[in-house]
């Protein structure tokens, strides 16, 4: 385990250090492999492409931003994935009252039958419709957990609180999934 503070320098964070030294194609390679991934982040948070993708561009102008004033404390992913968490929940909260668009209904069903598939696409619009409903750190951690992968340790530094926080948030996050799907089983 690194001493807190200690330099944390994993391929990103050197692509970053090199960045901040003049190298532009460094940017360029971030941006390569870390555009796609927070867009698919960011769509989680709105279901709607055009603010997932300024919210991402958002995102590459701060680190761009931040260049020369960079230390690799934590792993580069944690950082940039803390700016993108930040940027999202901003979003939210300033855009709260406005009805959020949804995400399109295309999804690949296989060889499901009709009736297999409008049951599932049902249960995929209740599922989104329980995260959307969940409070911001829930929803953050939970799509920080499930969809990217994030560890515990993680997802505190991103959220800016304990592991144990982490835990918290995630169970009750699950536990309010649970039961608002349960709630409409029963309906």
């Amino acid at each position: 385990m690194e001493a807190k503070g200690a330099p944390c320098m994993d391929e990103d964070a050197e692509r970053m250090l090199r960045f901040a030294s003049g190298d532009e194609a460094a940017f360029d390679e971030l941006v390569r492999r870390y555009g796609q991934k927070l867009l698919a982040f960011a769509d989680r948070f709105f279901h709607n492409r055009a603010r997932s993708e300024e919210t991402v561009q958002e995102v590459f102008l701060r680190v761009f931003e931040a260049r020369k004033r960079y230390q690799p404390r934590a792993r580069f992913s944690t950082w940039i994935y803390t700016i993108a968490t930040r940027l999202c929940l901003n979003e939210l909260r300033r855009r709260r009252p406005e009805a959020q668009a949804g995400g399109s209904e295309a999804e690949m069903f296989g060889s499901a039958s009709p009736a297999q598939e409008l049951e599932a696409a049902r249960l995929a619009r209740s599922v989104q419709r329980a995260v959307d409903e969940l409070p911001e750190n829930q929803r953050a951690a939970l799509l920080l957990s499930r969809f990217e992968d994030k560890s515990y340790a993680e997802i505190a530094k991103i959220l800016d609180v304990s592991e144990g926080a982490v835990k918290s948030l995630l169970f009750r996050a699950t536990d309010e999934l649970r039961r608002v799907l349960s709630q409409e089983e029963g309906s």
